[in-house]
């Protein structure tokens, strides 16, 4: 009897995992289909790298304090409840995008803010669920399969949308593209429907998540790590897919650029999650940081086509190389933390406070240059400043010691 009720539970276990892959993948879909693309409409509509930077601003702060609020209902109320929250706001972004035309355009600090939210809410849960329904021994699988389903979906995504609004009048392809990003997310509400709600209980302790860095060396690196990582991604983000746009002109550029990323990024996670061991998590975090920052050096002189075509590839490479590990030794760091179990919302939401703070800190140090120096200019030198993030984070993981 005792042996069935493991065997049944080991099924249940894992038909929560890949629901919960299938919700990944939805949401990436999604994403894939219009996220670099967004960018571009704002870029259209205002032509403004000012204004680009205070819509990209909105995102990275309004993040953080969605997660805050997002961790408090967590710890009161259910996490699955948080990500189907999270999925709405999303949904309603593009709602809002679809429904007040030009308008939005006036408004993008709220735009952003509304993206900002529906991504906070939405990560919030994901992690949590992600650390709750995974183990140690799955987290590297789980984290190679939802990398390998996002390829899937950059080599679908890009390149049809790219498509479609290269061929539509004005912005009716770009209509057609969000109109399918909300049903995606819509399904992702529904399926949500089928995982077993996630209670819990007692105060939301954020303030001792943050205490725990003084006394554990490991969550100080591994949140250090964390703001470094964002202080890339935070102009990386929105920077890459302007200047392909301004580089060639249309948005089919785009998705040929995102199919060749996600095409490279596939192959690459499907031999990190099968090889990358975790006696070789450092040296992969050191390799992956090293290849990130040296793409860089491609987009800062005399940028072409090509080179952007073999930066796309380059971070393909990458970035699957440094995250399977990285965030595999993330989950392992907060799971040998100290009240692990009663915390583990507190110690997510710290972890994306330190990401999107280093984010902030990069859209922040962008507006900056643009303003004070000519955007040409201060552009590329900004970017091997805030390139160097991925770099540094191995300087601080490579003093985590974790008991095996």
């Amino acid at each position: 009897m005792n042996r069935w009720k493991r065997i049944i539970a080991h099924i249940h276990t894992h038909r929560q995992l890949f629901l919960l892959l299938a919700i990944g993948g939805l949401y990436s879909l999604s994403i894939a289909l219009s996220n670099t693309f967004v960018n571009v409409y704002v870029w259209k509509k205002v032509n403004s790298f000012h204004a680009l930077g205070v819509y990209n601003l909105a995102i990275v702060t309004w993040q953080p304090l969605a997660f805050i609020v997002a961790g408090k209902i967590a710890k009161k109320i259910d996490r699955v409840i948080v990500l189907r929250m999270g999925v709405t706001f999303l949904a309603l972004f593009f709602l809002v995008v679809l429904f007040s035309g030009n308008q939005a355009m006036n408004h993008l600090f709220f735009l952003g803010g509304l993206l900002g939210v529906g991504y906070g809410f939405y990560w919030l849960a994901f992690n949590v669920l992600t650390f709750e329904i995974t183990e140690p021994n799955t987290r590297d699988l789980f984290n190679g399969l939802l990398g390998a389903m996002t390829s899937v979906a950059g080599m679908i995504g890009p390149p049809l949308a790219g498509w479609v609004i290269a061929s539509s009048e004005k912005f009716t392809g770009y209509m057609a593209i969000f109109l399918a990003s909300l049903c995606l997310f819509i399904a992702a509400v529904i399926l949500s429907f089928f995982l077993h709600r996630r209670g819990s209980s007692g105060r939301f302790a954020l303030r001792s998540a943050y205490d725990e860095r003084k006394k554990n060396k490991n969550w100080k690196m591994i949140t250090n790590a964390h703001f470094f990582q964002g202080f890339r991604e935070g102009t990386f983000v929105f920077i890459v897919s302007i200047f392909l746009f301004i580089t060639t002109g249309t948005e089919k550029a785009l998705g040929v650029f995102g199919f060749i990323n996600a095409v490279v990024s596939f192959m690459t996670y499907s031999f990190a999650s099968k090889y990358i061991k975790q006696r070789w998590r450092l040296r992969a975090i050191l390799f992956g940081g090293v290849l990130l920052y040296a793409s860089v050096f491609l987009l800062v002189f005399d940028l072409s086509y090509t080179k952007l075509m073999i930066y796309g590839a380059l971070i393909a490479v990458g970035y699957p190389i440094l995250l399977v590990p990285y965030l595999s030794l993330t989950f392992d760091v907060i799971g040998q933390s100290n009240h692990a179990k009663e915390w583990r919302i507190e110690y997510i939401v710290m972890r994306e406070l330190f990401l999107n703070g280093g984010r902030a800190t990069s859209v922040l140090l962008f507006l900056l240059a643009i303003t004070l120096f000519d955007a040409k200019e201060a552009i590329p030198s900004l970017m091997l400043i805030v390139g160097a993030g991925h770099l540094i984070i191995y300087f601080f993981v490579r003093r985590i010691r974790l008991s095996m």
